[in-house]
């Protein structure tokens, strides 16, 4: 495959203001905090930052504010050596905010979209070229099911493999669900996929991610398979699932081996939670090939 995967990735871009405190308030109660902290955010956003970092050359297409957190972002994705070309600069409007609140190693986010809001097929119209261009798109629900319904059209007639990370969840077209080629739920959200009258045709493109207790999937010879998890200090679950996508996006546009790059993702995205932050928490390639001989080791000395 390719040494040097294009990952084209189409979705939100986020800052994210995060609060980190011993305890929850209830209703109606003011809690003492003990850090905030910024940091950029959007799974989009996160998961082209993932990719990024792993190697690959990726385009992001999506939305921000003419603002000061707007401005800020563009700049960080240069930093991280991530094609601007597709995203717009929109007068009027928010750059997307997610607060974030951290407690007891889990978390709690409210997304105000924004821009986000605003990415539209007018938008990929403009970045053909780029998204013809890739090996491989990603794509999340925070922009507007019209432009995910949209960009499946498109990558499927131009026969460019999609994998959709179906979060936050919501209901989703079932000619989305014909066309994309790869599903990443997590545990809450493929129940909620299973309700869906096409439950039965799309099994063998479900990748559900489960946290702690690994990676479950349908392998190439059509057998159910569980890819183990992998045991970690968690300090901040906030953008593990993002880290998973991205590394499978760049792991499957430059292998095409479904069980390798499923085990590679899983392995990043455990690392990705022993730090604190969406992206502050991403590993690079070397941590993660380490990562995983270190634990195949520790496995067979138990065996």
């Amino acid at each position: 495959m390719n040494s040097h995967p294009r990952v084209c990735v189409i979705g939100s871009i986020n800052m994210d203001l995060v609060t980190t405190t011993k305890k929850i308030p209830k209703k109606g109660e003011t809690v003492l905090g003990e850090r905030f902290e910024t940091f950029p955010g959007g799974k989009g956003a996160n998961q082209a930052v993932t990719s990024a970092r792993l190697g690959a050359d990726v385009s992001m297409i999506g939305a921000v504010g003419n603002d000061t957190f707007g401005k800020a972002l563009l700049e960080h994705f240069k930093s991280e050596g991530i094609s601007q070309k597709g995203i717009s600069i929109v007068p009027d409007i928010s750059t997307g905010v997610a607060a974030i609140t951290v407690s007891e190693n889990d978390n709690r986010i409210i997304v105000s979209p924004g821009a986000n809001s605003k990415v539209n097929p007018k938008i990929l119209d403009e970045a053909q070229d780029v998204i013809i261009a890739s090996d491989i798109i990603l794509l999340q629900l925070e922009i507007p099911m019209e432009t995910v319904q949209y960009t499946v059209e498109f990558a499927y007639k131009h026969k460019i493999p999609v994998i959709l990370n179906p979060a936050p969840f919501q209901f989703i077209p079932e000619d989305i669900l014909e066309k994309v080629t790869y599903l990443t739920p997590n545990e809450v959200e493929s129940v909620s996929l299973s309700e869906m009258p096409l439950t039965e045709s799309i099994k063998e493109k479900m990748i559900i991610t489960k946290g702690e207790h690994g990676v479950e999937f349908i392998s190439k010879s059509g057998e159910p398979k569980t890819i183990p998890g992998f045991k970690v200090n968690v300090k901040d679950t906030t953008g593990a699932g993002d880290t998973f996508n991205g590394a499978l996006a760049t792991e499957l546009a430059r292998t095409g081996d479904l069980d390798q790059s499923i085990l590679f993702a899983n392995a990043a995205a455990a690392l990705s939670v022993e730090r604190f932050g969406a992206q502050g928490g991403i590993p690079d390639r070397k941590e993660i090939i380490t990562f995983i001989e270190k634990a195949k080791t520790r496995r067979n000395e138990y065996e």
